[in-house]
């Protein structure tokens, strides 16, 4: 099983972060936190990357039932997606496998939620 899924799209960088953000708005995600990787590489490292930016996703119905059923699970929150520049100029859009990651917790009434999230992630990437 895969870890997550992905597609690619041709759109500059900004313009596919915001049809990613936008994406995920109509899924019922909003953006908690954003990291420009390469941003951080270059401050921190003084090192050249590509456009590599995490996108922190979360749906709070989901996070509320999933921290409801599973105190700790805020560790694996919230659903990253990653847009990456490819050296074609492409974005390659990809989402976290909820049910994939759902399976290192060892709480059964995970599974319903992760299934949920994942469907919606999942529609998110088709999307584009």
């Amino acid at each position: 099983m895969s870890y997550y899924f992905n597609t690619t799209i041709n759109e500059d960088f900004e313009k596919a972060k915001e049809i990613v953000t936008e994406a995920l708005k109509e899924q019922g995600f909003g953006i908690l936190t954003e990291i420009s990787v390469n941003e951080t590489f270059k401050k921190k490292l003084d090192l050249d990357f590509k456009k590599y930016h995490i996108l922190g996703a979360c749906n709070p119905n989901f996070a509320h039932q999933a921290i409801s059923k599973e105190d700790k699970i805020g560790v694996m929150l919230p659903c990253n997606v990653i847009l990456e520049e490819n050296e074609d100029g492409s974005i390659e859009v990809s989402a976290v496998d909820p049910v994939a990651s759902m399976q290192a917790v060892k709480n059964k009434d995970l599974g319903g939620i992760a299934e949920q999230v994942r469907d919606r992630l999942q529609a998110v990437i088709q999307s584009l």
